[in-house]
């Protein structure tokens, strides 16, 4: 039994899970109550929440006029699969991958695709040589590395002229990194990271660019329904105007605008990013203060402001995994921190989630905990040896 003293504050909600995340600090049941349960979809009703729920994605994100917003099936794998299925093979394509997701991608193009691809690939912690990037060729990559902490840190390096399509993962960047819109041509995230949304919807958001090429480019392989979105040759347009490819769930579309409602009330975009780069400076205060813990993106201007990743440095831990899994067992136990443990592919240590929805009171609570997991695995391990 550990002699480490325990810190005497605990953070007043210990969910700092990097999906499904946090729900809003203002977060009630009861709020939901006025969802159209029992409704189809299709009715007046449902199609005015649907449209509600893009309209409102638009004014948050800051999204161009001339962009289509889509609710789409599958959460944002969903909205990247229909992307790729439905936009890839009309050119060469670059796939960039710094963590498990943009390696998920990589392989459907590769292996299931079957495509002209030039895989592009970095070890966690880093990212590619975005200078090498030819934008005149079709682009799929993550902004910010969920399983990784690594985010593009701007679009700089895509062409303002180029050719090609850039297609863009950004489940855990959206509402909380300015996403440069003339950069992006098709944008895809999910409802259950930045606003704590409820899961098994997607969001696609299409350029004109990635409009002109669905309605000149048909893919050479069959297409499932849920990935359709042309029909007779041009863009369906009710996908955009709420009229889903399948059945959605109201309750969670309720979810949504209330996280939305929720997001306006702090300040929009600049607020909740504030509010995510205020949790991870309170991370970055702490790994600065104690030389055994490390971000595992190393470069500042790499690191996300959501997903936080870190990793244990000290050179008496000779077994990294079985050392960060204990320690995530007594934050666990404690009921301090739930599932901040690293992601099953990445390298062992510790994933904080900081996006806006978690308070900074309760990141600042948790270090001290960290610290005396560490500490309390550390002279356990020292007593079994």
């Amino acid at each position: 039994m550990t002699t480490i003293e325990k810190p005497a504050t605990r953070p007043g909600n210990p969910r700092f899970s990097s999906g499904p995340c946090a729900k809003p600090p203002t977060f009630d049941l009861n709020a939901l109550a006025g969802a159209p349960l029992g409704r189809s979809h299709r009715a007046t009703v449902g199609k005015s929440r649907l449209k509600a729920a893009i309209e409102g994605t638009r004014e948050i994100l800051e999204i161009p006029a001339d962009y289509r917003i889509g609710i789409v099936p599958a959460s944002d794998t969903g909205a990247v699969e229909m992307a790729m299925w439905t936009m890839l093979g009309e050119r060469k394509v670059e796939m960039l991958a710094w963590e498990s997701f943009g390696a998920g991608w990589v392989t459907d193009a590769v292996k299931q695709l079957k495509l002209d691809a030039e895989v592009k690939e970095a070890p966690y912690g880093q990212i590619v040589d975005l200078s090498t990037v030819d934008t005149d060729n079709d682009v799929v990559f993550t902004w910010n590395g969920t399983t990784s902490g690594v985010r593009v840190p701007n679009g700089n390096w895509i062409k303002d002229d180029r050719k090609g399509l850039t297609i863009c993962d950004a489940t855990s960047a959206a509402f909380a990194q300015r996403l440069p819109w003339d950069k992006l041509d098709v944008t895809t995230f999910s409802w259950q990271k930045v606003l704590g949304g409820e899961a098994a919807h997607g969001m696609i958001i299409l350029s004109p660019r990635a409009v002109e090429r669905l309605e000149t480019y048909t893919p050479p392989w069959p297409l499932p329904k849920i990935f359709r979105l042309t029909k007779g040759g041009k863009l369906n347009e009710g996908i955009f105007e709420g009229a889903t490819i399948n059945t959605p769930s109201m309750l969670a579309v309720e979810d949504y605008l209330q996280a939305l409602e929720w997001a306006r009330s702090v300040g929009g975009l600049e607020g909740l990013r504030d509010r995510a780069y205020n949790n991870l400076a309170v991370v970055q205060t702490f790994v600065a203060e104690n030389d055994w813990l490390a971000f595992l993106a190393e470069e500042p201007e790499y690191r996300s402001n959501t997903s936080v990743c870190l990793k244990f440095t000290d050179d008496r831990i000779s077994d990294p995994a079985a050392f960060a899994k204990a320690v995530v067992k007594r934050l666990e136990d404690e009921g301090v921190a739930h599932d901040v443990g690293a992601y099953r592919d990445a390298p062992p240590g510790l994933r904080i989630w900081c996006g806006g929805t978690v308070e900074a009171t309760d990141v600042a609570a948790l270090m001290p905990w960290i610290k005396w997991a560490y500490l309390s695995e550390l002279e356990a391990l020292s007593e079994s040896a």
